[in-house]
Parts: structure tokens; sequence; C-alpha cells
């Protein structure tokens, strides 16, 4: 009886710690559409992922899908952005891993390493904007042949979150 009392309390807890943890949802633009949630893990840590799709003859040619998913860590090396008023400003880096699939009909697919810098401002309600870059690389294969994939390189975002 006691190990199960035991048990209960502890799952109780962890579910209580895991929705104590900031979480934000929100939308990114910049060379397409993205959806974006960020889970925190305490003040100084986060995991971010972005859904994203590319803006068909704007900025691109591609259609398809896209995802990143980053561990960031928040104000990294102790060095916090100096000016703060009445909201708050944060910057962060990160690495992950990046995938997707473009151009459906010619079976597009790339996969790689991702990393992620930006910089934030919490607002003292509950929204934040950000700036970001999200630079990805690795291999592709477009129609059976394999290659180096540059083209997440570029992957300059603005983007707006609700913060619950």
């Amino acid at each position: 009886m006691k190990k199960i009392l035991l048990v209960a309390i502890m799952a109780i807890a962890s579910v209580a710690y895991v929705n104590a943890q900031p979480r934000a949802i929100g939308a990114n633009l910049g060379g397409g559409l993205g959806f974006s949630y960020q889970h925190g893990f305490g003040e100084s840590n986060m995991l971010d992922v972005d859904v994203h799709l590319p803006l068909i003859g704007l900025f691109s040619s591609k259609y398809g899908v896209g995802a990143n998913i980053t561990y960031d860590w928040i104000d990294p090396f102790n060095a916090p952005v100096p000016w703060n008023n009445k909201g708050e400003w944060h910057w962060y880096m990160g690495v992950g891993g990046a995938g997707g699939m473009y151009s459906f009909a010619d079976t597009w697919w790339y996969a790689g390493v991702a990393g992620h810098i930006g910089i934030e401002y919490d607002f003292w309600f509950p929204f934040q904007l950000s700036l970001d870059w999200r630079p990805s690389f690795g291999v592709s294969n477009w129609n059976g042949k394999m290659g180096f994939d540059l083209n997440g390189l570029y992957g300059i975002q603005l983007g707006i979150r609700y913060k619950f």
C-alpha cells in the first residue's frame, strides 16, 4: 500500500512539474509561414519545434513541408540582454535536427542538423516577439540523386507567440 501511495504521489508531482513549465505557441514569417511551439525547462532551457511551409512563388519556387526541432539555451553564457524595461529581452541559441519534403512531384527530401539563434521580447502580457535565424544543412535526395543541402542557411524569421 505504501508503494502504491508513493508512486501516486510521484506521478502527480511529475505531472504538476511538467504543466508548470512555460510554453508558447505562435507563427513565424520569413521565406514561408511557420508554426512554432516552445516548451520551457526551467528558466534557462527550452525545446523549440518549428513546422514551416514555403511561400510558393513569392520567396521560393518550392512547396512542401519542413520541420526544425532544437534544444535552446536562454541567455547562454550568463549574458542577458542589458536593456529590460517593462517587458523582458532574452537571447537564445540551440542545436537540433531538421527535415522535410519539398516538390512532391519531384520527390525531394532533406535531413540534417539545425541551429537556432535569436532574440525575443516578452511583453508584460502573455505575448512575445522574436527574430530568429534557423540555419540548417545536411543531405538531400532529389529524384534519386543524393547531394548536400545548403538551402536552410537563409532561414531568418520574425515570430509572434502566445505564452501560456
